[in-house]
């Protein structure tokens, strides 16, 4: 065994040493040896109800078109394809799918794959129908305000009582982080990098809320650099001084499921304190002394796109709202046979999506918790990104979203990207910030 394991590094080791000499010899590839790019006949990637849609692959290997290379396809409403895949072929570089079209408001997807340059090419593109009538299946519940405002005023009698830890390796002549713990609700603490400038000014604050899941969070010199305070937080009251190995095995028990967890009442789901946590960690960063006492931005992606609507909408003290691709919402499309957002519930498709309690409970419940439902009461100027091609929150729920803010608002959308966002989109929400400052 020790054997195989010797030969099986130095042969790693070879492969690596030779790849270098390679890129040293002749230098490193200035293009992708199979480039690919799928284009719909509209050039927005917009279509009313009725009308075809038709896809066009263009791939070269090497500079070469591709021909007689088989394409399978699948075509349906996104994030529920047929089982069956039916193919065309590449003539001339260029391979063309006829996607059909769609008889109301929603997305319509397309996910092909090919052989080409020795390995599996994969994409995913969707094309938008009328997406500006699309309507959330949620329905605001008519206690809604009163139970988020009594949640926030019971958080609010409990101190905050921050503890604060350093941390040398993000601290400078300039900027000062440190790790700090808030006490954010009856039994809710978090967790969160604070991080801000050194020059006796003062400054708007920004608190990013994280995406899904319950990995390490790491401190930021972005926002500080552009002279703001930041608090980049966690939602699960988890040391981030722990070592890896701890951490990881501590979370794997600790937060695993934890969309689900508590779902059979509005009082005890997970992210009841979540939400209200998160806003309570925007009243932390208002009792800084260095808060220029007027800008609060929230911003994050996926979970945390969700987590910034919800704060803006909770906490009077938002000011701007700028969230990513926002999970979280139109919660119940699945079951009107319609994408709905992250987690996905009720898709029978997504393991964190399963629902285990009596359907009637959960739509009792998640009302309450839809993103949604917290946009039909922003108020403040928001930006919002977003792609066509995201298959964890689907632009069909960010749409629903869209849709019901009445607030001031600017979109950017990027048809091509998936769950991600290119620096092109981070840099117009930047600048979208700074104009919107007081």
């Amino acid at each position: 065994m020790r054997r195989v394991l010797v030969s099986f590094i130095f042969l790693v080791c070879c492969v690596v040493t030779n790849a270098q000499q390679f890129r040293q010899e002749f230098g490193s590839p200035r293009k992708t040896f199979v480039e690919v790019v799928a284009v719909p006949d509209h050039s927005d990637s917009h279509y009313t109800e009725g009308q075809p849609a038709t896809l066009r692959i263009y791939a070269r290997e090497g500079g070469v078109p591709l021909n007689g290379v088989t394409v399978k396809y699948k075509v349906g409403p996104e994030m529920l394809l047929p089982a069956n895949a039916d193919s065309t072929v590449f003539v001339g570089g260029e391979a063309v799918i006829r996607m059909g079209t769609m008889a109301e408001p929603g997305f319509l997807a397309c996910q092909y794959e090919f052989m080409a340059g020795g390995k599996l090419q994969r994409d995913l593109v969707k094309v938008a129908y009328s997406p500006e009538s699309i309507r959330s299946f949620t329905v605001m519940p008519k206690d809604f305000s009163k139970f988020w405002q009594r949640a926030l005023r019971e958080a609010r009698k409990v101190e905050l009582s921050p503890e604060y830890f350093d941390v040398p390796d993000a601290t400078d002549d300039k900027i000062e982080t440190k790790l700090v713990r808030l006490h954010v609700g009856k039994e809710k603490w978090i967790y969160g990098y604070l991080s801000r400038p050194l020059d006796g000014k003062q400054h708007p604050v920004v608190l990013v809320p994280p995406g899904a899941g319950s990995q390490k969070i790491y401190p930021s010199d972005y926002f500080p650099k552009a002279g703001m305070t930041y608090l980049k937080v966690e939602i699960h009251d988890n040391d981030q001084r722990l070592p890896d190995d701890e951490y990881n095995s501590m979370r794997a028990g600790k937060c695993a499921g934890y969309m689900r967890r508590g779902m059979a009442s509005k009082d005890t789901y997970y992210y009841k304190d979540v939400y209200v946590g998160c806003a309570r960690a925007v009243d932390f960063l208002c009792s800084l002394p260095d808060w220029d006492g007027k800008n609060v931005i929230v911003t994050g992606g996926s979970q945390g796109g969700a987590l910034s609507v919800i704060t803006a909408a909770l906490n009077e003290k938002v000011t701007i709202c700028a969230p990513f691709y926002p999970a979280l919402s139109d919660l119940t499309g699945f079951l009107h046979d319609r994408a709905g957002g992250w987690p996905k519930f009720f898709s029978g498709t997504y393991a964190d999506g399963v629902v285990d309690i009596p359907v009637e409970q959960a739509l009792e419940t998640l009302p309450y918790f839809d993103v949604v439902n917290f946009a039909r009461t922003l108020r403040v100027p928001t930006f919002m990104s977003w792609g066509y091609s995201d298959d964890t929150c689907s632009p069909t729920s960010i749409w629903s979203v869209w849709n019901e803010i009445a607030a001031p608002k600017q979109f950017d959308i990027t048809p091509s990207s998936g769950h991600w966002r290119f620096p092109n989109s981070q840099d117009k929400c930047f600048k979208w910030m700074m104009s919107n400052l007081e």
